[in-house]
């Protein structure tokens, strides 16, 4: 009878694959990399994981945690103006990725353009956490409407979608150019504007 999967070595093979994929892309590193990395035996990721695909949705998922602990709940802080939160998300977003020395980019971002095409998986689980960032965005968005802070004409699905896309646009910039100058830009020129 085998063993139960160990819900350790899941989450090291996540931890450990995350990283390896972050800074090789998906179809740079195959499954040996990732258990070796994690120091699993190969033949054990099927244990935790249908396939690859499968597994990159798990580690969208682990990075989706990350993110909305860290940068979508400021959106939440009721003890900030609401245009002051969507400034304040944006601009901690943009130093993580000073902090990463423009190295890794988004994870998002990466396996959106790396996947979307190959694997609907990837393409469900990208859509989905997309949609969450949009919609609360548009939450906060919306309540700075309602406080005199933005125009109401603004409808905040679309500047919320807009904001992700330039943001994530400048992310993948950042990362060509080993270079800040494109988040630079976003939080100087994009960002105002499109708040204004």
């Amino acid at each position: 009878m085998p063993r139960p999967p160990n819900p350790e070595v899941r989450s090291r093979l996540i931890e450990k694959g995350a990283e390896i994929i972050h800074r090789l892309g998906f179809n740079g590193c195959g499954v040996q990399d990732i258990t070796a990395a994690a120091g699993v035996p190969k033949g054990s990721f099927y244990n935790y994981f249908e396939s690859k695909d499968a597994f990159a949705a798990a580690i969208l998922d682990e990075y989706w945690r990350a993110i909305e602990s860290n940068y979508v709940s400021i959106l939440e802080d009721d003890f900030v103006s609401p245009l002051k939160r969507v400034e304040r998300h944006f601009s901690e977003l943009i130093e993580y990725h000073e902090r990463q020395k423009f190295t890794f980019g988004c994870l998002i971002g990466n396996l959106a353009l790396e996947l979307a095409a190959q694997s609907s998986i990837a393409r469900s689980k990208l859509k989905a956490l997309l949609r969450t960032w949009t919609a609360a965005l548009a939450k906060c968005l919306s309540a700075a409407s309602e406080a005199g802070e933005l125009p109401l004409a603004r409808e905040p699905q679309d500047l919320a979608a807009t904001l992700i896309e330039a943001f994530e646009g400048a992310v993948m910039v950042a990362k060509v150019e080993q270079s800040g100058r494109a988040l630079r830009r976003f939080g100087t020129v994009a960002l105002p504007r499109l708040l204004a």
